[in-house]
């Protein structure tokens, strides 16, 4: 038996991304603390927001809890471009965790379109 979430791809992305986030993380410099706590609650936001979308019933509810995931991967492209701009990480993890956001992006538009237009 599996949960409704671990039947879609977006929520296997994410996960991916809260080990790229995780990565980065735990290589930031002393210092940057605010951006620790940021990345890696918007990057836990994305995961749980997804799988209570997976669990809701209601059309609407789940492309709202979808558009919320969706708004939380878009705060961590920024923070991983901020991280770039700054030189803060290596562009290596800064280009795995963007990649795997854009699908993430991707994904959850389309899902939340999907929901909502049912609805």
């Amino acid at each position: 038996m599996t949960f409704d979430h671990e039947k879609l791809d977006v929520y296997h992305a994410a996960v991916s991304l809260l080990g790229v986030a995780s990565r980065l993380i735990a290589r930031l410099p002393r210092g940057h603390a605010y951006f620790k706590d940021q990345l890696g609650r918007a990057s836990l936001s994305i995961v749980t927001n997804i799988a209570e979308g997976a669990g809701e019933f209601m059309p609407n509810e789940k492309a709202r809890f979808y558009r919320m995931a969706c708004r939380s991967a878009t705060e961590c492209a920024a923070i991983f471009d901020a991280c770039r701009a700054l030189r803060l990480a290596e562009p290596a993890i800064v280009e795995e965790g963007r990649s795997l956001l854009l699908r993430i992006v991707g994904m959850l538009t389309g899902l939340a379109k999907r929901h909502q237009q049912a609805g």
